[in-house]
């Protein structure tokens, strides 16, 4: 996949360039779906499927206060659009500048004299352009003029739900993350380098992983999830805890893993943490001893669920 952070002489690199507008964030499945049908659009005018997306989040410049925390990081939505069969990328670095073209102007300097886009896919409630006034409706008319095709995709429903990156981040951040994954098409995850903790879990007898959490991402609530831990092309379960470890009075929120039977030494290196069940909040625990008591009982739960898994 080419990534671009200049939409200048696109056209020239790129033969008859299908686009997909919009934030992707989180690439959930309402977003797999507009993918879908941009790579189908582009197979059809034998063109090229491109998405163009800007970063940072128009937010973080124009309301930073209101701008929410991501759902994945720059680096694994790229891995997850070269999936899905885009083939060129173009994130754009969002200014005040931009923030003022009109829409009009947007779709014939960027969109058709550099970028000569020969279809156009967006979401029914895309909006673009100053003050947002750019719409499908305003696109539609505009095809017209400058000779592109034009597909608007409808809302994608899950269980009677409209898929929305808003819904994902509200259950997320109560810690439903089973729920979440049935809009996201994945679990929530974090990942990272495994760096020194305080050690506390290997002397309560459950040694852990540690991860800082990436202030930029969301993070599940506060508590216990059973997880799936990605190292090195294999696959293991265990526990993750998220807080700040109330029992010993702990102030910095971290995550901390607990994989199961696995005794190899993760310090330094880079895991993937796949949040798949909550099985309880943070609590703070009047003794060391009651708290070994309940990681016990939290551990019996995981191993339970994953050996049912298996069968």
């Amino acid at each position: 996949m080419h990534i671009y952070n200049s939409w200048k002489s696109l056209k020239s690199k790129h033969k008859n360039i299908v686009l997909g507008l919009g934030n992707f964030d989180g690439v959930h499945i309402g977003h797999q779906k507009l993918i879908y049908d941009l790579v189908a659009m582009a197979k059809e005018l034998s063109g090229t499927p491109a998405v163009f997306t800007f970063h940072p989040h128009p937010l973080a410049v124009l309301k930073p206060d209101n701008c929410p925390p991501q759902l994945l990081s720059q680096g694994y939505k790229q891995k997850i659009f070269a999936r899905l069969g885009v083939e060129v990328l173009l994130t754009v670095p969002f200014n005040l500048k931009l923030a003022g073209l009109a829409p009009e102007d947007f779709v014939r300097t960027v969109l058709t004299e550099e970028i000569g886009a020969r279809g156009v896919v967006v979401g029914y409630n895309y909006t673009f352009g100053h003050r947002g006034r750019g719409t499908p409706e305003l696109l539609k008319d505009l095809s017209k003029t400058y000779g592109y095709a034009l597909q608007v995709v409808q809302p994608v429903m899950v269980e009677g739900q409209t898929v929305s990156s808003t819904l994902i981040r509200h259950l997320i951040k109560s810690g439903d993350v089973s729920e979440a994954a049935k809009f996201l098409g994945y679990y929530p995850f974090a990942e990272g380098e495994v760096v020194t903790g305080e050690q506390r879990g290997r002397t309560l007898g459950f040694p852990t992983a540690n991860l800082d959490i990436d202030q930029e991402l969301l993070a599940p609530a506060n508590g216990v999830y059973s997880a799936k831990i990605y190292h090195n092309g294999d696959t293991y379960f265990g526990l993750a805890n998220i807080g700040v470890k109330p029992t010993f009075y702990g102030k910095k929120r971290n995550i901390e893993v607990h994989l199961l039977d696995f005794c190899e030494d993760l310090y330094g290196k880079q895991i993937k943490v796949s949040f798949t069940r909550r099985i309880r909040g943070e609590k703070k625990f009047a003794t060391p001893s009651d708290l070994i008591k309940q990681i016990e009982m939290d551990i019996n739960e995981a191993r339970t669920e994953w050996l049912k898994a298996r069968e």
